[in-house]
């Protein structure tokens, strides 16, 4: 299920960066960025995350992993000395929440069980976790998960890189981050080194095609973006099915 499919900060009725997958009984969540907690909570019918089995997080960009803020303080004064729920991060993440609460990384590693990412293949529940290291501006780590059923493949953030082809590869469904700055006049997308940095929707295409993914989900649209002209960029490199991460949407998989 779709949580959010925003960038940088949430349009109206929508949120930054979230998704929830189930398999098995197991719930996994994949991103946290604004507004995507309440969300999460009324899919889970719980006021302090019960129901959450495991949270990846991408990269330590608050449109991605702000509201795992939220989420910890839910369990700390909610659910203090339950077991700790399993977050597979990179390190920033986990140093930005303990930052928020004041620095008390103390009560951020009780509320969860961290693991480091990117990192070696590991099993998550049902699932097995593979991640790769993709450029952005900080640490980002993809992320393919999949099980006999399934696989699903995720970017975060990222610009164009050969790994995407080896992440998404075969993929039932890849999402690929489609921010597409270009679509608005006067906000060039901001360099690293000229390096870029962020995908178009139509570098979103290419990926999935180079991959053989069966279903292409475009994420991450700039705010103001127009989401059916995404759409059609990337199916001009892409021929398969493609979704637009919009709230609330659930895609089965298997």
């Amino acid at each position: 299920m779709v949580l959010g499919g925003c960038g940088a900060w949430p349009e109206p009725g929508r949120a930054c960066s979230g998704f929830v997958l189930e398999h098995n009984g197991f719930r996994l969540v994949l991103e946290m960025g604004y507004g995507t907690l309440p969300r999460l909570l009324d899919l889970l019918g719980s006021a302090v995350g019960d129901g959450v089995d495991a949270v990846i997080i991408t990269h330590c960009h608050p449109d991605h992993m702000i509201d795992l803020h939220g989420l910890c303080r839910a369990r700390w004064f909610g659910r203090r000395g339950a077991p700790g729920i399993p977050l597979y991060a990179p390190s920033g993440v986990l140093d930005l929440v303990a930052a928020l609460e004041e620095g008390d990384a103390d009560a951020v590693r009780q509320v969860f069980d961290w693991h480091e990412i990117p990192a070696s293949a590991m099993d998550v529940g049902p699932l097995l976790l593979e991640t790769r290291s993709l450029p952005h501006f900080v640490t980002n780590a993809g992320i393919r998960l999949s099980c006999a059923e399934f696989t699903v493949a995720y970017t975060g953030d990222t610009g164009p890189d050969p790994a995407l082809a080896d992440l998404g590869r075969g993929a039932d469904l890849f999402i690929v981050e489609a921010t597409s700055r270009d679509q608005q006049a006067g906000t060039p997308p901001s360099p690293s080194a000229g390096q870029q940095l962020h995908l178009s929707a139509r570098d979103a295409g290419v990926a999935a095609a180079a991959a053989g993914a069966r279903m292409l989900m475009l994420t991450h649209f700039w705010p103001g973006n127009d989401r059916e002209k995404s759409r059609s960029e990337a199916a001009a490199e892409f021929g398969g099915e493609i979704l637009l991460a919009d709230e609330g949407l659930v895609v089965p998989l298997g």
